[in-house]
């Protein structure tokens, strides 16, 4: 298979399966508040981390055991405090006031530093990014790094604008509150399941 090829389906093997930066830039797009905002800055961060796995970061990382378990501990709390947020505004229905093309809830800094954080403070995509993409380029010549690094890029790209406009199409279908409360709940749900196995990974 062409490297750029090989880059396209692998990136979009690890990146469809729900996590914590699709469930933000979903969630962004059923508000219509900031969603291509939070695209971006997703999109940016995955672009970034992808070309420091394929230039050999995440070869150098897996040497250094106290800067995983340091980040995998940090990471784990900060998806845990976001995750306690969600089921909070579940069990509340607090999210059931946010209507498409009401006022937003969030500024534009606020948006971006939660992509951020989701993007560079969660292990799994770190992971996924650095570590296994990085490490599934590691056999290419030069040319072919380049190519399976294009095609990993373009497919978190696509995937995260998609994300972002399929969530406004999405957006008439949530009207209801109690839609509202079933997405923060799941969305919470995963959340605290990322964080409980980054926790058993390390005991591990």
């Amino acid at each position: 298979m062409p490297s750029f090829l090989r880059g396209l389906t692998l990136g979009l093997s690890l990146i469809v399966a729900i996590g914590p930066q699709n469930a933000f830039v979903l969630r962004q797009g059923l508000t219509q508040q900031y969603a291509l905002l939070a695209a971006l800055a997703c999109a940016l961060c995955d672009s970034m981390l992808i070309a420091l796995g394929v230039l050999g970061l995440g070869s150098w990382l897996s040497r250094v055991p106290v800067l995983v378990t340091a980040g995998t501990l940090f990471g784990t709390a900060f998806l845990t405090w976001y995750g306690l947020r969600a089921l909070r505004s579940a069990w509340a229905g607090g999210a059931a006031g946010l209507e498409a093309g009401g006022p937003a809830s969030a500024t534009p800094r606020q948006i971006v530093g939660t992509a951020l954080g989701f993007s560079l403070l969660n292990p799994h995509a770190l992971l996924d990014t650095v570590v296994l993409i990085g490490g599934a380029s590691a056999g290419l010549n030069s040319a072919g790094r380049l190519a399976f690094l294009g095609g990993t890029i373009l497919a978190s790209w696509a995937w995260f604008f998609t994300l972002a406009l399929a969530g406004r199409t999405l957006a008439p279908a949530m009207a209801r509150p109690q839609a509202w409360r079933v997405l923060d709940a799941l969305i919470g749900v995963t959340l605290l399941v990322t964080a409980a196995g980054l926790l058993w990974g390390l005991q591990g």
